[in-house]
Formats: C-alpha cells, sequence, structure tokens
C-alpha cells in the first residue's frame, strides 16, 4: 500500500486517509484522483463522490453511514455530517464460498501442551480460586497471598513501591537517618524470594467479582455458567471455591453447571462454606490444607505435543483505530481461517461490533438453524439496548471516533474481519461452552475485558487481541497476544504490544505473511516458552457479564 489513500472496496464511495492528507492535494490509488478539499487526519475517510443529505456512505462494499449534510469530493466525513446507518437483514441465508488459505504446510505442526482427562489440551497450567459471592473475595485474596509469596510465585511484582519508599524517605521526619541507611535494595528483595515448590504449576490465579447475590436468578445462573466454563478450561488443573453459604450462587447451581460441561466431574473441586464453617479461620484452615493437597496432584502435570487442532483461539479488539480493519483484524481472521481448516476452533463475539454485517454473517452460516439462532441473540440484544434508550449506534467511544471510527458500522465492518471468510459451524449464547470446530459466534458485549472474560469462559485456550490505540488487557488463566494496526503504536507502548500488523499499511507486508508469523508466535506461546506482555505485567482483568446492557 504504498498509496496515500485506500478504497477497500471498488463499490465504496469514500476512501481511508493513510496518512494526513492537506487541502489542494491531488491523490490517486488504483486508478482513482480526488482533489483533496480540507485537511484530513490519518485514518478518517474522505468522500470520492460528492455526497447529498439521505446518501449512503459505503466501506468494505456495504452501507457504515448515512450523510447529514452535504459533502463535496474529497472533503472529510465526521460526526457532524455522518449519522449511524446500516444494511437490513434477515435470518435466510444466501450460501457463499470464500477463497480459505492452503493450511498443508501447518498440519504436522504441534505444540506442548497440557493434555486432560476429558481431551482438551491447556496451554498453561493454573489452581485457580474463586468465590460463589463477593462476600468471599476478602478471603479469596488472603488465600492468593498466603500461597504465592511461599510457592515462590512472587505475586504481584510492583516495581513503583521503591519510587514511593524513596519519596517517603526524603519527606518524612527520619529523612536523615533514612539517606544514612541507604536506598532499599530491590535485588535484596528478589533474593528472598524462594524457589518454586511446583514447577509444574503456572501459578494460583483468582476471579474475585461482584455478583453471586442480589441480583435475579438469571444473573446468578449466568455467573454459575461462566465460573463452571473457567473450572472445566484446559488451562485449570483444579480449583478452589468459597461459598458464605445463602448467597443465590449455591453449590447446587455451579455443580450443575459444571456436570452439563463434564457429565464425568473429572476436574478436582475444593467446596468450603463459612456459615457452615463457623469461624472464619476455620473456613481458611481448611481451604489451605486442601488447596495445597490439589497442588501436589496438579504438579504432577506435564507438556506433551499437540496438534494445533487442538487450540481455540479467542478473536478481539479494543481501542480500535481506523486501520484495525485494514491490517490487524484481517491478519487475525486470516490465522481464524487456518487454524479452522486444521480442526481447531475460533470464537468471534462483541456482538454490538457486528451490527452492520450481520447478513454476511448469516451467509456463512452453515444451516439454517445457525443463521436463525445468530439472527435471534442479535435482535433479542438489539432490543434490551433499545428498552433502555440506547442502542448499538452508541457504542463507538471517544477514541473510537478521534481515530476515524465515527459510526459502530463502520466499526463493526472492520472488526468482523477478525473471523475470516471461512464457514461458520457454531453459534452459541452467553456463557455456554464451545463445542464445534471451526469458526463461532459467541453474544458477548464489545466491553474488552467482559467480552475476553466470556471467550476464556467458553474454552478459548488462547486470545489474540487487536488494537489500535492500545489497551493493557488480559486473562487470568488465558495467554493474551495483543497485536498492534499501526507501528506507531507497538513502538510507543511497546510495553504492552506482543505483535505489529504495521507494516500492512506502508506496503512493506501482506496479511498473509503477518498472519503466519503470528502464528509462529501463537505456537511458541502456547508452548510456554515465552509469555505474552500481558501475562509479564501480571494483567488479569476478569469482569463476568450481568447479561445487562453492556455496549
Amino acid at each position: 500500500m504504498p498509496d496515500s489513500v485506500l478504497q477497500l472496496d471498488s463499490r465504496d464511495n469514500v476512501l481511508v486517509a493513510l496518512e494526513p492528507l492537506a487541502a489542494g492535494m491531488t491523490i490517486r490509488n488504483t486508478g482513482v484522483s480526488c482533489e483533496v478539499t480540507e485537511n484530513i487526519p490519518v485514518k478518517h475517510k474522505l468522500a470520492l463522490t460528492d455526497l447529498a443529505p439521505g446518501d449512503a456512505v459505503r466501506m468494505y462494499g456495504m452501507v457504515v453511514g448515512e450523510v447529514t449534510s452535504p459533502i463535496r469530493r474529497g472533503g472529510l466525513l465526521s460526526v457532524n455530517n455522518v449519522r449511524h446507518r446500516a444494511d437490513d437483514y434477515s435470518s435466510s441465508r444466501r450460501p457463499v464460498s470464500n477463497l480459505l488459505p492452503d493450511a498443508a504446510k501447518w498440519v504436522e505442526r504441534s505444540f506442548m501442551g497440557y493434555h486432560r482427562a476429558d481431551g482438551q489440551v491447556g496451554t498453561r497450567n493454573y489452581w485457580i480460586v474463586l468465590p460463589l459471592v463477593f462476600c468471599e473475595n476478602r478471603n479469596v485474596r488472603r488465600l492468593q497471598e498466603a500461597f504465592e509469596e511461599e510457592l515462590g510465585y512472587g505475586g504481584e511484582h510492583n516495581e513503583y513501591r521503591q519510587q514511593v519508599r524513596a519519596l517517603v524517605s526524603r519527606y518524612s521526619p527520619n529523612a536523615q537517618l533514612a539517606e544514612k541507611l541507604g536506598p532499599a535494595d530491590s535485588e535484596t528483595e528478589v533474593a528472598h524470594t524462594p524457589p518454586r515448590t511446583f514447577p509444574n504449576i503456572d501459578g494460583i490465579r483468582v476471579l474475585t467479582h461482584e455478583g453471586g447475590c442480589g441480583g435475579t436468578r438469571q444473573d446468578a445462573q449466568a455467573l454459575c455458567g461462566l465460573l463452571a466454563g473457567y473450572i472445566h478450561h484446559p488451562n485449570v488443573s483444579g480449583a478452589t471455591v468459597l461459598s458464605l453459604g445463602c448467597q443465590k450462587a449455591q453449590v447446587s447451581m455451579l455443580m450443575s453447571e459444571l456436570r452439563a460441561r463434564d457429565p464425568e466431574l473429572r476436574k478436582p473441586v475444593l467446596l468450603f462454606d463459612q456459615q457452615s464453617s463457623g469461624l472464619e479461620s476455620s473456613l481458611m484452615r481448611r481451604a489451605v490444607e486442601g488447596t495445597f493437597e490439589g497442588l501436589v496432584e496438579a504438579n504432577r502435570a506435564t507438556r506433551a505435543p499437540a496438534l494445533l487442532s487442538r487450540l481455540t483461539v479467542a478473536l478481539q479488539c479494543g481501542g480500535s483505530d481506523g486501520f484495525s480493519g485494514i491490517s490487524a483484524n484481517p491478519t487475525l481472521g486470516y490465522v481464524s481461517d487456518l487454524i479452522g481448516e486444521l480442526g481447531g476452533r475460533s470464537i468471534l463475539s462483541e456482538f454490538p461490533e457486528l451490527h452492520g454485517v450481520e447478513q454476511e454473517l448469516i451467509n456463512r452460516c452453515e444451516s439454517d438453524e445457525l443463521a436463525q439462532r445468530f439472527s435471534h441473540l442479535m435482535q433479542a440484544y438489539s432490543a434490551r439496548a433499545k428498552a433502555v434508550h440506547s442502542g448499538f449506534d452508541f457504542n463507538p467511544s471517544p477514541g473510537n471516533i478521534r481515530d476515524g471510527l465515527i459510526t459502530d458500522a463502520i466499526k463493526s465492518a472492520g472488526a468482523a474481519r477478525k473471523g475470516g471468510v471461512g464457514p461458520i459451524r457454531g453459534v452459541i449464547d452467553y456463557p455456554e461452552y464451545i463445542s464445534a470446530a471451526g469458526l463461532n459466534l459467541q453474544c458477548t458485549p464489545g466491553n474488552d475485558v467482559e467480552s475476553v472474560t466470556a471467550q476464556v469462559g467458553a474454552g478459548a485456550n488462547l486470545v489474540l487481541f487487536t488494537t489500535g490505540l492500545g489497551t493493557p488487557t488480559g486473562n487470568p488463566i488465558a495467554p493474551v497476544i495483543k497485536v498492534s494496526s499501526n507501528s506507531g503504536l507497538a513502538q510507543r507502548m511497546s510495553d504492552i504490544i506482543d505483535f505489529d500488523t504495521g507494516a500492512i499499511i506502508t506496503g512493506n507486508a501482506d496479511v498473509p505473511s503477518c498472519a503466519e508469523k503470528l502464528l509462529e508466535l501463537s505456537i511458541q506461546v502456547a508452548n510456554g516458552e515465552r509469555f505474552t506482555k500481558a501475562e509479564l505485567l501480571s494483567q488479569n482483568d476478569f469482569i463476568p457479564w450481568k447479561r445487562g446492557i453492556s455496549l
């Protein structure tokens, strides 16, 4: 892409600025030329023809907006002259056949994973500790603190403690004494960290939350379904569950959800109830002893080869920009298609960010039943949003708009590229667990953390996450590989970005080559030989969706 603009589809009536455009310059792209009539910021769109109020704006060959005031040829599209509009859709399929990538070179490739008794394969080996209700969050955190330091995991590293210590010593009445003693020695602190007691366990993860009681029974059921998904997850060897006793999210509800995912209950789940334990200290002593015994057994697990068909990859985006749909998202789409061709699974979620591309996805569904279910879930979600005087058109954030995603349909058209072009073989609701090989659609909000939380709860053992503006999002049990849409972001926020697709924008790389490099990195992460930036930063985000209106 050496040009300064890009037309994404021959049917489009707008161009994307790949660099800032000054008024008066003439731009050319694949035989199309146009004089720029006003300054166009990078990533924003300019009109390829004169547009009048009521005209449809087209990108990616589809309707992504409606003109509200005249836009001259070469003029800027903005929230001041364009509003959200999307094509209508029906649940009737018009089956399509798209050219899929050749996955032959990857057929024999494998990763080193943890093989579970139910046939799933993990990319990590964690023991999780979770509360059934927010009342137990404190006790869950105390368990985490007790185990992490003593077992050699070190807890969450905070390099800013030394800075605060220095500031305290500088301004405290004992500053002169502090100067004599000298600064704190981080090397000494590290030296006191004991070696890992359980080398085959990657860590103990806690899943604190604010639910379990006070909401509806449906909220409690959904929470238990999500927690059951995390317990059943291939990256988890076992779980310690703390219950108060009187909450809506009962132990029986959790176990029912767990049996729905594994009828044989082949994974250890240690249950402790505070109200039946009496003293809190009694609860905690029993939980500590039981968890330690569970860790001894979990440490017996070792990595062994597994084909790439055992990967379940979540496809996610957050902090998107005007380049996301051109570089990073299509790269994920190509990886998704490769994984599907190999018999693996991928999950495309964020339903508010699929609004406007519904018919395209419906046409790719392998059956009428899948198409109808997707249509029903989208319509139900949209109706809930409208019932509280909101809607999908409120989805783009100020950061999205500032970087060129001025309508929900523009954002959706680019976001859907994460799902590639392959057939859709599954449609699941929250918090269901994935079962179909290939691409699955999952009903979640567009909120990054809520959506990733749901995808991992559905079984994703690896997350590919694109961003154009930068976000630190991670997950407690699944590695999150952060993929930047532009090289400026990758350089500016190198501490959170794992992979850069910016070379696609500059014309120095194409989508297939970037996708193959990303898949290679994914294998290294799945092997445990590389850790993601989110893992290194202990970015363990976990937010259950209450099925309210979250866009």
